[in-house]
């Protein structure tokens, strides 16, 4: 690995706001300072407490819609009033944008060239979420000869850029950074050379490097538990290193599970007291596997809780959701299942129609699911099926939502959309 600087340009374009239907814009502060810092938000649970969030809606009630100068699958994070959201050119040119997640003004923008990989036909180059701390935003690009994790201040000034190196893939770069403490953490699970990194966030110098087998690309985000009694681990996933638990601080492993049987898309959620990771190909679910985390060593034997095999509803690329005693696999063909998180046994599975690459988020115990067609689909998370509502996004899209500021946040290919939870749209009726 090596350091290295690149040539990035403020663009600094304002883009045309689409404001649509009756509501008005309000800045109206929250209550809280609202995070939702990396891919899922918090440790990427993809769960939020958000009250008044309608189920059901039009287009016309998007607070605002901005129109996206390019494309790409990333998440928007949010800080407070700041959201940063990717986008890529046909040309190789990636643009990290702060927007004002109030207003949908965008603010600055800040762009890396680099060369034009293949790519699956559901990836992009900007496909990568940016991971946030309050103080900076770190955000990862790649082509063939070259991997880029880049910080910026929240003003857009860029304080260090680090190369880890060549990436072989088929399908491109689909994982993304995540902070904890003063480290920066990114999961480098390539055809090429593997390991899992983390920098100084501060300055971009190497903390610890673990290494991986090198087999398939990973697209799982690492998350991070802390459980009473033990001390931080953070949870990594991929085909031939399997799951593996590592002190975040040190790099050191922990535990181990055997190699997964096909490629990790989906990233690894904790619940229930096991860690739930998949994998699967051909557009398919083929294998989850469910791990106590309090083991040491090869815990395979030990410490695996269920398995669900290939002939069970299973995700691939969407990343389950864990409320209470349930996890819940939105799958990519339109298929969703509750599964008890005791037993593995599945307590419903109901086809809602419709093909997934976005992940599911819940959000005050209502599941949340973008289609690729464009449409969002409300369930209760509850051990009964219930559908709560249908709505359109106006743009087709493989990007997973974000809640902040008592906002739902949606990406499409194309666009950005607002929609404000009831109480907030209340407020600005009566002018509090």
């Amino acid at each position: 690995m090596r350091q290295a600087t690149i040539g990035n340009c403020r663009i600094g374009v304002w883009k045309t706001l689409l404001p649509l239907g009756f509501l008005v814009v309000v800045a109206i502060a929250p209550a809280r300072g609202d995070h939702w810092p990396r891919f899922r938000g918090p440790n990427g649970t993809g769960v939020s407490d958000l009250q008044g969030l309608p189920t059901a809606w039009t287009e016309s009630d998007y607070e605002w819609v901005v129109e996206l100068p390019g494309s790409g699958h990333s998440s928007p994070v949010i800080w407070d009033e700041a959201l940063f959201l990717t986008t890529a050119l046909d040309d190789g040119a990636r643009t990290l944008h702060r927007y004002n997640a109030l207003t949908g003004k965008e603010e600055w923008s800040q762009m890396t060239r680099l060369g034009v990989p293949p790519t699956h036909k559901k990836s992009s180059l900007a496909s990568s979420t940016p991971a946030l701390d309050g103080e900076r935003v770190y955000v990862a690009f790649a082509d063939e000869h070259q991997q880029l994790l880049i910080a910026y201040t929240f003003d857009g000034d860029q304080v260090w850029s680090f190369d880890l190196g060549p990436y072989k893939s088929m399908h491109g770069i689909g994982v993304s950074p995540i902070v904890y403490g003063d480290l920066v953490v990114m999961s480098n699970e390539q055809a090429g050379e593997s390991s899992i990194v983390a920098l100084h966030r501060l300055t971009g110098k190497v903390a610890w490097s673990h290494p991986r087998p090198a087999k398939e690309v990973s697209y799982a985000t690492p998350i991070v538990l802390e459980l009473d009694g033990r001390a931080p681990q953070l949870i990594v996933l991929g085909e031939p290193g399997g799951l593996e638990s590592l002190n975040p601080l040190t790099g050191e492993s922990i535990w181990q599970t055997a190699a997964m049987p096909q490629r990790t898309v989906a990233s690894p959620v904790y619940g229930g007291g096991v860690v739930i990771a998949s994998s699967g190909q051909g557009g398919m679910g083929k294998y989850l596997r469910a791990v106590d985390p309090t083991g040491a060593g090869d815990v395979t034997s030990t410490h695996v809780r269920f398995e669900r095999p290939e002939k069970d509803t299973l995700n691939y690329v969407p990343t389950p959701v864990v409320l209470g005693e349930y996890v819940y696999l939105w799958c990519d063909r339109g298929i969703v299942c509750c599964v008890e998180l005791s037993s593995g046994r599945t307590i419903w599975s109901e086809r809602i129609g419709g093909n997934y690459s976005s992940s599911p988020i819940a959000v005050d115990g209502k599941l949340y699911g973008v289609s690729e067609e464009g449409e969002v689909v409300v369930l209760a998370a509850a051990p009964e099926f219930r559908e709560l509502g249908r709505s359109p996004l106006g743009d087709g899209s493989h990007a997973t939502p974000a809640v902040a500021n008592g906002r739902l946040y949606v990406r499409g290919f194309g666009r950005l959309v607002s929609l404000r939870a009831k109480s907030l749209v209340e407020a600005a009726g009566s002018g509090n």
